[in-house]
């Protein structure tokens, strides 16, 4: 007997390719201006060619959608500094620059999604919960290094390497968002550099060689 079901390949493609089109049609919404506390689900939905029934299918709200577009720029934002942190550290402060000023340049990328997703997490259990347990699998990389230091001796042997972790990852976070907020690029070498010293001097206690010396 001939079946009309449509074969389960086929409705899953249909699915992410509804879902892709949401999540893109609120970024492109969200990059025109428009905040996203002020984008109604049925705006939303029409932009994106689905009918509203079809949105709550694939995001039973919007904390649920603002966690799937929140998915990507947090790890974009940690992405570089998380390859610092299980490098060698054989240049030294120059590498941490590095990493800061990629997360300088992700935070700019998704800065409305990252905005949103510290405004929201707020206020919103769910999206709260998706925020601290992004932070906290950066957090736990940050402590596995500084454990790892600890126990090679090259870190201060009474360093609380929990709360160092803590501290870092937020001061980070906390001085990148701050600063895109309010500058629109100007000073973003100055931040890195600062931040890269601030980190090294935190984690290992000594200036970092001058430009040149470790090859001498």
């Amino acid at each position: 007997m001939a079946t009309t079901t449509r074969p389960r390949g086929k409705v899953r493609e249909r699915r992410e390719d509804v879902r892709r089109r949401v999540l893109r049609t609120t970024a492109e919404m969200m990059a025109d201006g428009t905040p996203y506390t002020e984008l109604p689900v049925q705006r939303i939905a029409e932009c994106a060619n689905v009918a509203r029934s079809t949105f709550y299918l694939h995001f039973p709200d919007k904390s649920r959608l603002l966690i799937a577009l929140a998915d990507e720029a947090v790890e974009a934002l940690f992405g570089e500094a998380v390859l610092w942190w299980r490098a060698d550290h054989a240049d030294g402060v120059d590498g941490v620059a590095h990493a800061m000023r990629q997360m300088i340049a992700a935070y700019r990328e998704h800065r409305r999604v990252l905005h949103a997703l510290g405004e929201v997490a707020g206020y919103d259990p769910d999206v709260a919960e998706f925020w601290r347990g992004r932070m906290r699998r950066f957090t736990d990389v940050v402590r596995d290094r500084l454990d790892a230091e600890l126990r090679a001796g090259t870190v201060d042997p009474e360093m609380d390497v929990r709360t160092t972790a803590q501290v870092l990852i937020w001061t980070v976070e906390r001085t990148i968002s701050a600063h895109c907020h309010h500058d629109e690029g100007a000073g973003d070498e100055r931040i890195a550099r600062t931040l890269a010293r601030s980190i090294w001097l935190t984690v290992y206690g000594v200036p970092p060689a001058p430009p040149g010396a470790r090859e001498r």
